[in-house]
């Protein structure tokens, strides 16, 4: 769910950020396969990466960004310090293919129940 949230922007990225820094190292490395998969579903692209490593802030020399722009997803497998950077831009490419396949698959109305989240609460950032 938290992820779903992040990705329609429901929640802002500081926040899932603070969530996923409070997780174990094992629990951080199994949220960023799951978010690897997440992309897949969602049918990113590659054509998808230059924006998401500017959506996620994060340099386009850092280590995920580089395997990014290679299509390599075996971002879990970096150093612990890495993993945040990953989350990251991970998020922002699940938002990003995700947002597109809401509009071209589901812009109808879905079963996905995660594309029926409640929107943000008013006054929330």
């Amino acid at each position: 769910m938290v992820l779903n949230e992040l990705a329609q922007g429901i929640k802002p990225l500081a926040e899932g950020v603070g969530w996923f820094e409070g997780l174990s190292e094992g629990d951080r490395r199994e949220v960023l396969s799951t978010l690897v998969l997440f992309c897949g579903q969602a049918r990113a692209v590659e054509g998808d990466v230059p924006e998401s490593i500017a959506r996620s802030g994060i340099r386009p020399t850092h280590t995920p960004a580089v395997m990014l722009t290679k299509w390599r997803f075996g971002m879990a497998a970096l150093p612990a310090h890495e993993l945040t950077k990953s989350f990251r831009l991970l998020v922002a490419l699940f938002g990003i293919a995700d947002t597109r396949r809401r509009k071209l698959w589901c812009a109808g109305g879905c079963a996905h129940e995660w594309h029926n989240l409640p929107g943000p609460r008013r006054g929330a950032r």
